[in-house]
């Protein structure tokens, strides 16, 4: 049976999906200047129509429920069934957020224990639950600084320092709130260079981002030195919360001596991470950054719980979206946090580190280098394929798209940029040792091919629904957009 491009192909005059049809006069009550004076541009097709071809479609995409996706710096794990549930049980998924608060009590108690539990996690003195994303989160953290700066008078506090390694969002974020990002060099370690740092602090740092364990994929061993060279220049630690996973349970961000940081509920607490949301950034802060909080966040007075906004918090940053944040994501991370308890957030930090570690030293013993040799990989790990590249004149996107006809999605690759041809490999605590084995076996014959017949790199992947992209014109001249034929 022919392909059909899209369902519009699958198309028919008067098909319909009847029971899908409103019943007639059940569009009466619609005031007449909100309808269509045209019918919509839509296929007419059956029932079973659509949903063969949207399930076609889903297969078309690689997911965490089909395939192993060691997208590093992602944590792209599976998430337990048993969080959805939770989160689609009838009063939550039809809850309006007008809701009074005095009918709204068995969910705004839900939100309050979810930053209890995030306060403890992180070690810090108070969460807010608004951000929508990461993304929302990081802005939030640097516009709280900004806060606290200003609030002290500093003003001439305008830079904010970033690693080399960063993840681009950091500098982007410190120049949407008004900072300049002052590079920091790493070294050859994957540690932050502290005489680099010392030269770089003064009266016009306003604070430094950084991750723990970096994007390098090491844990900063001199993270409490650091802390303190910052904190005595004056200037605030931001934790990016992207590689939480690797310490959930064993140590608290707020131990190390940040101030401020964002947790990617949509990474390590049970929400299904990718296809571009929904997520949610939760923000952590310590003492001094209390009083900025973004609201709405949830309170208790007089036996009941509440929001509480700008008359509780009158130095809040504001709110950062409609309502409250996204209450789906968060209720599936506080049933997630149940069902582990803290010593299943210990499991969560040895079973990821402990797949990373395999994985790394099963791939190095397979050949492959190891961008940081002499350094224990954290949830994940960095691989160097530069050798490969000046031998064969095979890249690292090479190998990504090769190992697509292994039904393995790729690493990240090309991040950090300071190492060359690189794959960021995190295999996460919830796959198998028999799935880590397959995917060095796939590695060691993607290289063998390499070597023998690198056209079956180049020209990847060769079994999959679409060939090799040009991706500067598919996003350059990006149509998402049918319209019929002209004739």
């Amino acid at each position: 049976m022919k392909s059909e491009a899209t369902i519009f192909e699958r198309s028919r005059t008067n098909r319909a999906a009847g029971a899908q049809v409103p019943e007639a006069g059940s569009l009466a009550d619609i005031p007449s200047r909100f309808l269509r004076e045209s019918a919509p541009l839509l296929p007419e097709v059956s029932e079973l129509q659509a949903i063969r071809h949207y399930t076609n479609l889903s297969h078309q995409n690689f997911a965490i429920d089909r395939n192993f996706y060691p997208l590093g710096s992602c944590t792209m794990k599976y998430n337990p069934r048993g969080t959805h549930r939770a989160a689609s049980q009838p009063g939550f998924l039809n809850r309006h957020p007008l809701t009074p608060v005095g009918v709204s009590q068995g969910t705004l108690e839900c939100l309050f224990e979810l930053q209890e539990i995030l306060t403890i996690v992180t070690g810090m003195d108070a969460v807010s639950l608004a951000p929508m994303a990461g993304a929302q989160g990081e802005l939030a953290g640097l516009l709280m600084i900004r806060a606290y700066h200003q609030s002290r008078g500093d003003e001439d506090r305008d830079e904010i320092i970033v690693p080399t390694a960063a993840h681009g969002t950091n500098p982007a974020t410190a120049t949407m709130c008004g900072y300049k990002a002052t590079e920091i060099r790493v070294g050859a370690d994957g540690d932050v260079d502290l005489d680099h740092l010392r030269q770089l602090v003064g009266p016009k740092t306003a604070g430094i981002m950084l991750t723990n364990p970096s994007t390098c994929a090491v844990f900063e061993r001199q993270i409490v030195e650091m802390s303190q060279i910052v904190h005595d220049a004056g200037g605030l630690l931001y934790y990016d919360g992207a590689n939480l996973n690797a310490i959930l349970g064993k140590v608290c961000p707020g131990d190390m001596g940040f101030d401020v940081l964002h947790l990617n509920l949509h990474k390590t607490f049970a929400t299904p991470h990718g296809g571009g949301g929904p997520g949610a950034g939760p923000v952590a802060v310590n003492g001094r950054l209390v009083p900025f909080l973004p609201i709405p966040i949830v309170g208790q007075r007089n036996g009941q719980f509440e929001w509480f906004g700008e008359e509780e918090i009158p130095k809040t940053i504001g709110t950062l979206s409609a309502f409250m944040g996204n209450v789906g994501i968060l209720i599936r991370a506080l049933a997630y946090s149940m069902m582990l308890g803290r010593n299943g957030m210990n499991r969560v930090a040895d079973f990821a580190t402990l797949n990373a570690n395999y994985l790394a030293m099963e791939l190095e013993r397979a050949g492959f280098k190891l961008a940081y040799p002499t350094r224990k990989a954290t949830h994940e790990f960095l691989i160097t394929l530069d050798e490969e590249a000046k031998q064969f004149g095979v890249r690292a996107m090479d190998f990504a798209k090769r190992l697509l006809d292994f039904d393995i999605h790729a690493p990240t690759t090309y991040f950090p940029l300071l190492v060359p041809e690189c794959f960021l490999i995190e295999p996460t605590e919830t796959e198998t040792k028999e799935q880590l084995d397959e995917f060095v076996k796939a590695m060691m014959q993607i290289r063998a091919e390499a070597e023998t017949d690198p056209r079956m790199l180049t020209e990847a992947p060769h079994h999959q629904f679409k060939k090799r992209l040009d991706e500067v014109k598919a996003a350059r001249e990006l149509d998402l957009v049918w319209k019929p034929d002209s004739d």
